[in-house]
């Protein structure tokens, strides 16, 4: 298995947005990045998963948000810095625009293959499909999130199904 993940690893050279989320460091890659907002009302939607915090009105379309600090099971506190990144992300057959909220953003970070490596087998049940791997930059460790993966296709799909 590992051999697998050393494989896709290598293909995920090339530029990531860094946001922090509760102190930590994760990189969504910078092609699947449409904007970053200021945090907004957001208008909840109801017999949603907890971290669905509901849908904005962006310019005319209705925009589904995620708050990836109570997906990640992490503190989620309000700033002046927290913002959302509105990512496209692939929904079934189609792709979707949907919001992030982020606790920062830090800077577009330019990775190469040897900076990359596997997420490593943490030897308990833990779920890492949504992670690509992990980059050394800067003296730091940077989560690479699949932006994709990160919200279940159960959810997505009744986030997008209310949308519609």
């Amino acid at each position: 298995m590992s051999t697998i993940a050393t494989t896709e690893t290598a293909n995920h050279a090339g530029k990531y947005l860094t946001v922090a989320i509760d102190n930590e460091v994760y990189g969504i890659a910078v092609l699947k990045v449409r904007e970053i907002i200021r945090l907004q009302k957001i208008t909840p939607v109801p017999q949603v998963p907890e971290f669905v915090k509901g849908v904005i009105n962006l310019r005319g379309r209705v925009i589904p948000i995620i708050d990836l600090r109570v997906r990640f099971g992490m503190k989620a506190e309000v700033t002046e810095r927290t913002c959302i990144v509105v990512v496209q992300v692939a929904a079934g057959d189609r792709s979707i625009q949907m919001g992030a909220i982020v606790d920062s953003v830090e800077e577009v970070a330019n990775l190469s293959n040897d900076q990359i490596e596997p997420t490593p087998d943490f030897g308990v049940r833990i779920d890492t499909a949504y992670l690509l791997g992990m980059a050394k930059t800067n003296g730091r460790v940077l989560m690479l999130l699949e932006i994709d993966r990160v919200i279940t296709a159960e959810a997505m799909q009744a986030v997008s199904a209310r949308q519609g």
